[in-house]
């Protein structure tokens, strides 16, 4: 089953307020490798002009996957996530993320295109300070394989 194009342009609510903390800045350093004393060391961050550890830049998914699920478990849009993959991720960066963050972020659906049989669904996470202060955009494209509407074949328009 297609996606309902009736979603491009749908906003969803912000999620609840999620405050970062340095465990998990450091877990998510260690998940993927990345040994940088700015992610642990709350000294090494303030000398660099930080007031606490900061992020690395891909912690944003962390925050960006909470709005996004909003989209993808909306049973209206009928996404069946079981052929689904992920076709692009990018984040672009305000501020960098810190321990002591609250952030919050909202969901929008920006669009949804068919190609070949595939619905491509593009979504935008707006993560902010619970002020209100931008932090990162987060882009996602998913891919559902085999969910679009085709258009007839001759063969089949004339049977």
């Amino acid at each position: 089953m297609a996606l309902d194009q009736s979603f491009v342009g749908r906003s969803y609510p912000s999620t609840e307020v999620w405050e970062v903390g340095r465990e998990k800045i450091r877990e998510f350093a260690d998940a993927i490798g990345d040994d940088n004393p700015l992610y642990r060391d709350p000294e090494a961050a303030r000398a660099a002009g930080y007031p606490d550890v900061i992020a690395p830049p891909t912690f944003a998914v962390v925050l960006s996957l909470k709005a996004h699920h909003l989209v993808i478990n909306d049973p209206e849009l009928g996404l069946d996530y079981s052929r689904v993959v992920h076709g692009d991720q990018r984040f672009i960066h305000h501020r960098p993320m810190r321990a002591g963050d609250r952030l919050v972020a909202a969901a929008h659906v920006d669009d949804i295109r068919s190609r070949v049989g595939n619905d491509f669904l593009s979504m935008r996470a707006e993560i902010t300070t619970e002020d209100g202060e931008p932090v990162c955009t987060s882009r996602a494209t998913l891919v559902a394989r085999g969910t679009a509407d085709r258009p007839a074949s001759s063969e089949e328009a004339t049977a």
